[in-house]
């Protein structure tokens, strides 16, 4: 078994590890951080805004039970992507919310689920960043499985922060997507697809003009 990964980051990294390890396929959830600029950064450093990252997931999962577009698809109705810079109680930038793509495919599915996000949200900002991966640093020990090893402290600071009264004003009760990820990026390389072809169509009609060096040619 091949397992792929995926990152992304909603938040209180507690809460995302707990959401996507009741995921099919889901292998494992590591707690850590991400797009920031210090070496191996802590806890500490982190949540005082010091180092640039923000708490992030990295998500080991198996492709032939889940896809990524899947994933994106519980991603975004497990956070609030009409707030910057926070997250439920959390605030500060080391709690925004993203989408680490790795590949073009990543990206450009990533791509897709945005559009469908700001579908339906369509007099809203959307802030939720969608950029290229960089180091995902492990957090430390004491974070890992922290909704299974402190479950009272756990159900209590998820219950005090909001998380779950606030995704179902956004999403509803049973908080489905959306929409289609994949469906929507079939339907956009489609489109691209389409539209190079009608160039290229176009370019293969054009007629060069003639040159008066061409005429003097063809009267010799």
């Amino acid at each position: 078994m091949e397992l792929m990964v995926a990152f992304f980051a909603g938040g209180c990294f507690w809460c995302m590890e707990s959401d996507f390890e009741k995921i099919k396929g889901v292998k494992d959830v590591e707690s850590g951080y991400i797009d920031g600029s210090e070496v191996n950064p802590t806890y500490d450093q982190v949540s005082a805004g010091k180092t640039g990252h923000t708490e992030a997931v990295k998500i080991s999962y198996d492709p032939k039970e889940v896809t990524y577009a899947q994933l994106l698809e519980s991603f975004w109705v497990n956070i609030d992507p009409t707030v910057k810079n926070r997250q439920f109680c959390d605030k500060g930038s080391q709690y925004r919310s993203g989408i680490y793509y790795q590949s073009d495919k990543e990206k450009d599915l990533a791509l897709a689920s945005l559009e469908l996000v700001k579908e339906n949200f369509p007099d809203t900002v959307i802030h939720t960043e969608i950029k290229k991966a960089t180091v995902f640093y492990k957090a430390e020990d004491y974070h890992q499985d922290y909704y299974k090893r402190k479950p009272l402290p756990y159900k209590f600071y998820r219950y005090r922060c909001g998380r779950d009264s606030k995704l179902s004003k956004l999403w509803g009760s049973s908080k489905v997507f959306p929409g289609s990820v994949l469906e929507r990026y079939k339907l956009s390389v489609s489109s691209s697809t389409n539209k190079s072809n009608s160039n290229s169509n176009s370019n293969s009609n054009t007629v060069s003009p003639v040159k008066d060096s061409d005429k003097n040619l063809d009267k010799n």
